[in-house]
């Protein structure tokens, strides 16, 4: 089979696994990582783009947090597809790695592998989760887990484990200063740096006008 073939049946299998998932997880998610993924990876010009697309495609067909957090879901299915699809096992083992270790975790989370495919498709994952998009993102999985939009007597909490970053309920608002706002920081790439500046930009000016408009500061 060959490897456009092979991710066409990945866009495919994704689709339909994702069909019913969270608006924030869903596969236009998927897709929008995707495609940053290549852009990233051509202005690299370094990376194996079939691992890149495979790593952008199944990155989250399983997210643990829609799983009791079991965060072996995920690797499990991807790798069960892609042998499906008889691809070779280091490529199989690079996209679990992938996955295995894409996700923010608090920001404390200590990565056991490293590839400039991780790298690319991290940024990508990143990109989707700021700006006006990433806004959206969490204001949706905000409603999703019935969670305030703002306490202002709750404060941010950015020295969470692992584990406390995966159990919070704090308000949605939170969740720009726990996460949303540091990532721009946490880039691998040029790419993904220059990518991220203006969409963290656009961020401030959100949650400026937010607290403007929460204090009535007209």
């Amino acid at each position: 089979m060959n490897t456009s073939q092979i991710i066409q049946n990945t866009i495919d299998f994704v689709k339909q696994t994702l069909r019913n998932a969270e608006g924030g997880h869903d596969y236009f998610h998927i897709e929008r990582v995707y495609k940053n993924s290549l852009t990233i990876a051509e202005n690299e010009k370094r990376a194996d783009l079939l691992i890149v697309s495979l790593g952008a495609l199944l990155h989250d067909i399983a997210d643990s947090k829609f799983h009791n957090g079991d965060e072996t879901v995920g690797p499990k299915v991807a790798s069960k597809f892609l042998m499906s699809q008889n691809v070779d096992s280091k490529t199989i083992e690079h996209v679990k790695n992938i996955i295995e270790n894409i996700s923010f975790k608090g920001g404390n989370f200590k990565q056991e592998f490293k590839s400039i495919e991780l790298d690319i498709v991290q940024d990508a994952d990143r990109l989707d989760a700021i700006g006006a998009i990433g806004i959206a993102r969490c204001f949706n999985y905000g409603g999703f887990k019935n969670r305030a939009l703002y306490d202002p007597e709750i404060e941010p909490n950015l020295n969470m484990t692992k584990e406390e970053y995966k159990k919070s309920d704090a308000p949605t608002i939170n969740h720009f200063y726990e996460k949303l706002l540091l990532l721009k920081d946490k880039m691998n790439t040029d790419t993904g740096r220059r990518l991220a500046i203006e969409r963290h930009k656009f961020m401030e000016l959100f949650l400026n006008q937010f607290l403007n408009e929460w204090n009535a500061k007209n």
